[in-house]
């Protein structure tokens, strides 16, 4: 398939694949320093367990901020009918994890999988089974191990506290969609993958002085809160456009948004995202997201002087089984190689 000899088509693909919901991230962010290394770079981890790299260039320093840290959810208790009952970690719908396959991360570095279901699975039994209140407490997995009851659990060493995560479904069609978990915001961590790639091979230039930042707690709201490079005069946010209601984008274009839940982005550092795409001719709409939080708010929040901005590739059903286009992340990264050379 033509789009799979893409480098960061190929990079979305690997990273959605490595479980990482926030606050069980050092295998991923091990994985985009190993990768960073092999382009000869020097990536740095933070104590917070983030991810820092200096690409080059000088004046005017610019971070590019993507979250490697996913939606998943920790076991609460262990239930009296060997099943689990869970918490979740991050905002999401219980309908869209209903049905889902899962792995629980116990802390011995053991794993089993799972399935996510309703206390009323099946209609041929619960007369509830279609109208049950989706909801947490309503929810539970069923380990795909011989348990029947609590003690079952705890020989397997499963306990409260231990880290859930979804089952991705990745797919890469023939007409180009990418329907996978996680494209927020595994999309665009595998852009500033390609974009880092392209500095590497001689393929682009740093205009201006370029870190990228790759955080680990985005989901839960503290992700880009700390540990930002001391000479940071500007940073954006390479997370993911939303898509349907009213708005404008698609899963075809780069989204760059203009406000969100937090409130308005810094006008000039919008302006400047629309000039980098018209003279890139990258494909984008500008967009208000009415329930939406950002990296960069975290900064923000945490006192940071800077501009600051907001793009990604449009992704549909967002925080669900989401989906997007090879155009999106084509042209969120046709945007950013022209921003970057300013």
């Amino acid at each position: 398939m033509k789009y799979l000899e893409d480098y960061t088509i190929r990079k979305i693909l690997e990273l959605v694949n490595i479980p990482s919901p926030s606050g069980f991230t050092e295998k991923i962010i091990e994985f985009v320093a190993t990768q960073l290394r092999e382009m000869g770079f020097e990536p740095r981890i933070t104590r917070k367990g983030a991810l820092v790299v200096e690409l080059g260039g000088s004046g005017n320093p610019l971070v590019l901020v993507a979250h490697v840290d996913t939606l998943g959810a920790m076991v609460k208790s262990l239930k009296s009918n060997g099943r689990l009952e869970i918490t979740n970690v991050g905002g999401f719908t219980m309908n869209s994890i209903e049905n889902e396959n899962c792995t629980i991360h116990t802390k011995s570095g053991k794993t089993y999988t799972g399935t996510i279901q309703s206390l009323a699975p099946s209609v041929h039994v619960f007369e509830n089974a279609r109208t049950l209140e989706r909801k947490m407490s309503n929810m539970e997995i069923r380990v795909d191990e011989e348990v029947s009851c609590q003690s079952d659990l705890e020989k397997l060493g499963i306990e409260a506290g231990d880290f859930i995560s979804f089952h991705p479904r990745a797919v890469v069609t023939d007409s180009g969609f990418i329907k996978t978990r996680h494209l927020d915001d595994k999309a665009s961590a595998a852009i500033l993958l390609g974009l880092a790639r392209k500095v590497s091979i001689g393929e682009l230039e740093c205009g201006r002085k370029v870190y990228l930042f790759f955080s680990n707690y985005e989901e839960v709201g503290h992700g880009a809160s700390a540990a930002m490079p001391e000479d940071s005069e500007e940073i954006i946010s390479v997370d993911m456009g939303a898509v349907g209601d009213t708005l404008k984008t698609d899963e075809y274009v780069v989204s760059i948004c203009a406000k969100d839940s937090g409130g308005p982005y810094d006008g000039q550092t919008v302006k400047k995202l629309i000039d980098a795409a018209r003279r890139a001719g990258a494909d984008y709409r500008v967009d208000i997201y009415p329930f939406y939080g950002s990296d960069v708010e975290a900064s923000l929040r945490a006192g940071y002087d800077v501009m600051f901005g907001l793009l990604g590739p449009g992704v549909e059903a967002s925080h669900g089984y989401e989906r997007t286009h090879c155009k999106a992340v084509d042209n969120t990264l046709k945007l950013l190689q022209e921003y970057i050379k300013k």
